[in-house]
């Protein structure tokens, strides 16, 4: 929808009276509308103009509501439908929604309750359309290809990436805040067949419990104070493409069962609902705290934990991918050139501070001190004195560097231990988890963490 102009609204229905109320009730709220009491002119209309959303009446005749459904599906795939119907044909509403119109309202209803509905229809064309609009530039954005990083942990993500964008399975990318995991994502999904369909991305730490279940499964009317109409939620709107759910972990075990549900059944029940709706999405999710910890602790369903993980991606931290960093300066750097119409040039002892420092915000920091330099310089070159005082006095004391040349030693030896049990096993990783006694999930993201192939 373009939101310079009013959003166009088609009314239909073969009742003059039902047509001018609605006509005016629309028109009071500044929407385009154009409004028919003849089915028959629904096609030529459809085809003189485009529509953001259709409200037509379920029974009419000679053309029924479900054959304007189908033309302006035809017409427009991502046409917003809104059925109006009577009690006794509320079954075939419902038949209607899912053949593809958004929703449906009873006569006789509150005008109050019809601008509400249709606000909502509009938002999620708006959303649909934003969405397709975004995709060439997420495609240049988030392409496999743009993902900056030539250090050998990196190259093992990407093969990931390559291998698991085509398969459905379930992806479990793990790794510390700010080091790119939405980016990885994004990069599945738009390397994937589902590329085309919706990619929705839900932070479940960012909203209260009750309104995350709402958001993500949609609701009923009258299922609590407020709902004053039915909603489809987040899986529905992903339908057929693909889901993003940033920090899994932090979901109560109640959400997890209906997420475990989601992802076994493939069907979505909205709150204070009776009836399942089929969905077909992908999952992704993401997290950067310790699952497999969490199972134990009790605190994360072990069920849904495997369901999850069928693909672990690990990423790992800024500080252990040194190789990278300055590559990642000059990508970030180029980029910003590219938005100011500048060539920015960085010399030797600011591209060097980038190396010393420890970078505990990961990528997000590291991006956001390029932009903060690029702001703030007064021309195109680019001095280790327009860097922050904390990464320009930056210091690692010797108890930092023993820990991390203990934690090398430490890895090194577990990836021994790995290899020969792995080796004692003919390569039976199961066998070799149980010797291990950890679980197989957790022997396949060590295997991915210490660099040792999995066959």
């Amino acid at each position: 929808m373009d939101t310079q102009k009013k959003p166009a609204i088609l009314v239909v229905d073969d009742e003059l009276n039902i047509v001018e109320v609605m006509r005016s009730a629309l028109l009071s709220e500044g929407y385009d509308v154009t409004a028919t009491d003849k089915p028959t002119d629904v096609e030529g209309l459809l085809a003189a103009r485009t529509f953001d959303l259709v409200l037509t009446d379920l029974k009419m005749e000679p053309i029924g509501g479900m054959d304007v459904l189908r033309r302006c599906k035809e017409t427009d795939p991502n046409l917003q439908v809104l059925m109006i119907t009577a009690f006794a044909t509320v079954e075939t509403a419902v038949e209607a929604m899912k053949t593809g119109a958004y929703d449906y309202i009873i006569k006789p209803f509150k005008l109050s309750e019809l601008k509400l509905v249709v606000r909502r229809a509009l938002e999620y064309r708006a959303t649909i359309i934003e969405n397709d609009q975004l995709k060439v530039l997420l495609k240049q954005k988030f392409d496999l290809s743009n993902i900056v990083g030539n250090s050998s942990a990196m190259q093992r993500v990407f093969e990931l990436i390559r291998k698991v964008a085509d398969s459905d399975a379930t992806v479990l990318i793990t790794g510390e805040s700010g080091t790119g995991k939405e980016l990885v994502a994004k990069a599945i999904y738009l390397n994937s067949r589902r590329h085309n369909r919706p990619f929705v991305s839900v932070n479940c730490g960012a909203l209260p419990e009750t309104l995350l279940e709402s958001e993500l499964f949609g609701y009923v009317k009258g299922a609590f104070t407020g709902a004053t109409t039915d909603k489809k939620g987040l899986f529905q709107a992903a339908d057929g493409g693909t889901i993003f759910l940033d920090e899994i972990g932090l979901t109560s075990p109640a959400l997890q069962m209906r997420l475990l549900r989601v992802i076994q059944e493939r069907e979505v029940r909205r709150v204070g609902d009776t009836q399942d709706f089929k969905v077909d999405v992908r999952v992704i999710v993401a997290t950067n705290e310790d699952l497999a910890q969490k199972v134990k602790e009790g605190s994360f369903r072990e069920d849904l934990f495997y369901r999850l993980s069928v693909i672990p991606i690990h990423l790992p931290p800024l500080r252990e991918r040194g190789d990278d960093i300055q590559l990642l300066v000059q990508h970030f750097l180029a980029r910003a050139g590219e938005r100011a119409g500048k060539k920015y040039r960085p010399d030797r002892k600011f591209l060097d501070a980038f190396s010393s420092y420890s970078w505990p915000g990961n990528i997000r920091e590291l991006e956001n001190v390029v932009e903060r330099c690029v702001a703030l310089a007064d021309g195109n070159a680019l001095h280790a004195e327009d860097l922050p005082d904390n990464i320009i006095n930056f210091r690692p004391d010797e108890s930092i560097t023993s820990r991390r040349e203990l934690r090398a030693v430490v890895e090194e030896t577990e990836k021994a231990h790995i290899e020969r049990v792995l080796a004692e096993t003919s390569g039976n990783k199961k066998l070799a988890a149980r010797i291990l006694d950890i679980d197989l999930a957790t022997l396949y993201r060590k295997m991915e963490k210490l660099g040792i192939p999995v066959k």
